[in-house]
């Protein structure tokens, strides 16, 4: 893969880093990957490297940086146990700022030929979804967002097109709260919500015990298809 870390300016000066994939052509349509609360580990980059091969210039931000750069967790209790605390830390309006300084730098990178899309697993899901309210990305996808029916008084904010993934059988977020997007949604002509039977929360994560085969290629392929259709 054509991929390296690079540098992501922030409005004060700072930076922050964030792993940069490019497709086989070197150039296409941006997608800001947004992780899981394990950092941009080896799973979000091989993530990133698949959308790359899908002809996308994929950039996956640090999100943690504030707290310490560079988290790189595994999906054992010790690493899940560091993970929790970093989201329990988590500044979401800063998150979001610093998500958009990803979504303005790749938007201006001479290798993105087309739309910039946020797309987020997990912690990832939420801030896509707040990313797509606050943002300006042409596109989100938000796979099993915890706790975005707890931010839905931003839900007219959301004006491009955002695809929702959930789990019918998500240990983490509440059948209510499904139910809560998709009464804020279901009427809404640029809004896609998918949910997959018999399947928990991450399934896409072929690292973890709740993967699901079937569950990650047919959201893979909608996801495809439908940033394929906006971008």
């Amino acid at each position: 893969m054509n991929s390296r870390w690079i540098d992501i300016d922030t409005n004060n000066g700072n930076a922050f880093r964030g792993y940069l994939s490019l497709p086989p052509k070197g150039t296409g349509p941006g997608i800001v990957l947004i992780q899981e609360i394990w950092g941009v580990n080896g799973h979000i980059r091989a993530v990133a490297d698949q959308y790359a091969l899908d002809g996308y210039v994929v950039l996956a931000p640090d999100v943690f940086w504030r707290q310490k750069p560079g988290v790189d967790l595994q999906y054992d209790e010790a690493g899940s146990t560091q993970a929790f605390a970093y989201l329990k830390n988590l500044d979401l309006p800063l998150a979001v700022q610093d998500l958009t300084q990803a979504v303005n730098m790749l938007r201006g990178m001479p290798e993105v030929s087309g739309g910039v899309a946020s797309l987020g697993f997990c912690m990832g899901g939420l801030l896509s979804y707040l990313c797509a309210a606050n943002a300006g990305v042409d596109a989100a996808v938000c796979y099993y967002g915890g706790g975005i029916d707890g931010h839905l008084n931003q839900a007219d904010k959301v004006t491009c097109p955002i695809l929702f993934h959930f789990a019918e059988k998500d240990h983490f977020i509440s059948k209510s709260a499904i139910d809560a997007v998709q009464a804020a949604f279901g009427k809404a002509r640029n809004a896609v919500i998918e949910t997959y039977p018999d399947v928990d929360h991450g399934f896409n994560c072929w690292e973890r015990p709740s993967y699901n085969q079937k569950a990650s290629a047919v959201a893979h392929g909608m996801s495809l298809s439908f940033l394929g259709k906006v971008l």
